[in-house]
């Protein structure tokens, strides 16, 4: 085993300990090899996993966003114009993750601070669908080919979702109190080392509060899909001889609410059960990037013909995405 692949099998995977939870079991009399005994390993496998990453990342990447806050992003896209401004909004937005109940406070500040509003939605669209966390927790179970692919597609979409929006003008769409807001920002004291690993330290404890329970539901999910979903069905709906398997996995996923932690054991299950790489990831990116509560928040701040573009920028590029990931499957994995 070379280096690399003891790397991501046995750090980033975790297989030593799929195989200390399987061994443990069946000291303690059950069969991992019968449908419920392997779901059990499954679901504590996961569990701990992604649990034990998830602290592990929301800790670095919320020391590295404390560097971050929302005055000096502002600072920084204000400096580039065009396409550019774009790119880098994209991927500020990768090492600046926020969740949908930030969407009115950091739109209204970055309006009021006069950035272009297609900037805006670059990163209002990379933030929740590619981030530090998402890439290293792909890795664990996709490999570092799939992840890195879905981290730079990710970020075609949101700097090709925020360029549509930017020619098309619609500034005019965006609600009145938004362009007579002030900036909600304050600036923020130089934190010390010892500052920026308790807000880090602060960051993990309520970030796996609010994520915990949907890890549980996803790993759930995709325990009852690994080992009680028949392969045929999966195949059938999400397999390459359904030419819709993407646009379903789209639609399906859009008004689902839940975080990239909760997804990835689904995804992970659906894999192993034939459904397509580029149909998981669009049912992935549509979840992460189109929640029902984000819509929601977004619609105080907008008017309902710019969330619609929005909307319908972001689905059909997931679509799009996942059928070319479709084609090509073989080559990613």
């Amino acid at each position: 085993m070379g280096v690399w692949q003891f790397f991501q099998d046995e750090i980033l995977g975790m297989k030593w300990l799929n195989r200390l939870i399987g061994s443990g079991l069946s000291l303690l009399g059950l069969d991992i090899d019968s449908r419920l005994g392997s779901s059990v390993q499954f679901f504590l496998y996961d569990v701990i996993k992604i649990t034990v990453l998830l602290c592990l990342l929301i800790f670095a990447i919320s020391y590295i966003q404390s560097y971050f806050p929302p005055e000096r992003s502002k600072k920084i896209l204000g400096r580039f114009h065009g396409i550019a401004a774009n790119i880098i909004s994209a991927l500020l937005g990768t090492v600046t993750p926020f969740c949908s109940c930030s969407s009115i406070p950091l739109f209204i500040g970055f309006t009021s601070a006069g950035l272009p509003l297609g900037v805006i939605f670059s990163f209002l669209i990379s933030s929740p669908m590619v981030d530090l966390g998402s890439l290293v927790l792909l890795m664990s179970i996709f490999g570092a080919k799939v992840a890195v692919i879905y981290v730079l597609v990710g970020l075609v979409i949101a700097v090709a979702g925020g360029t549509i929006i930017e020619k098309l003008h619609m500034e005019k769409y965006v609600e009145s109190f938004i362009l007579s807001a002030g900036s909600v920002d304050i600036e923020s004291p130089a934190l010390t080392k010892a500052e920026r690993a308790k807000y880090a330290k602060d960051q993990v404890f309520a970030t796996f509060k609010k994520v915990f329970p949907y890890i549980l539901v996803g790993v759930g999910i995709g325990a009852v899909i690994h080992n009680w979903i028949p392969e045929s069905w999966v195949e059938t709906v999400l397999g390459s001889n359904n030419p819709f398997g993407v646009i379903m996995a789209t639609l399906v996923g859009v008004p689902m609410y839940a975080d990239i932690f909760g997804t990835i054991p689904v995804a992970e299950a659906l894999l192993a059960k034939g459904a397509q790489l580029g149909t998981i990831l669009s049912f992935m990116m549509a979840v992460t990037t189109l929640s029902l509560p984000s819509i929601i928040m977004l619609r105080k701040a907008v008017k309902p013909k710019l969330l619609a573009l929005f909307i319908g920028v972001c689905t059909v590029g997931i679509i799009l995405v996942g059928y070319l990931f479709n084609v090509f499957q073989f080559v990613f994995i």
